[in-house]
């Protein structure tokens, strides 16, 4: 068995209603819990929220998913639903666009604690996951 990426941590301020927002939009499964964490599970990849009550608190952090075309259309809706600024670059100056790099789409939002979403349909570089290329 080769080397995969199990998990990471999430710090928030409510890590439950973190890892609520992530799996509404992503229409993923309900979070579960493991000792202090809030779970959210993501393919074989786990994103482990966690309260943070550091002085000062904490670095927001960017977190990307590759969608599914027609999973992306739904997510896209979600954001829109609720009303959530998107945009199609990481630095946020084309708000309320979705950008279609390498072939795809992509666009960026910001969760509760400023972390930084990102959906995108095709890999960096263009390469199609070969998952999908089958379906």
């Amino acid at each position: 068995m080769g080397i995969t990426f199990n998990h990471t941590l999430v710090h928030a301020t409510d890590k439950h209603a973190s890892a609520k927002f992530l799996t509404d939009i992503l229409g993923l499964e309900p979070p579960t819990t493991h000792g202090p964490f809030v779970v959210v599970q993501v393919g074989d990849t786990s994103l482990d929220f966690v309260d943070d009550h550091v002085p000062g608190g904490f670095q927001p952090q960017h977190y990307a998913f590759l969608v599914p075309e027609d999973e992306f259309d739904a997510i896209w809706e979600r954001i829109q639903s609720l009303g959530l600024a998107y945009w199609a670059d990481p630095f946020h100056r084309k708000e309320g666009q979705i950008n279609h790099n390498d072939g795809g789409r992509g666009l960026y939002w910001t969760d509760p604690d400023g972390h930084s979403l990102e959906i995108i349909t095709v890999p960096y570089g263009g390469r199609v996951a070969s998952a999908w290329k089958a379906n």
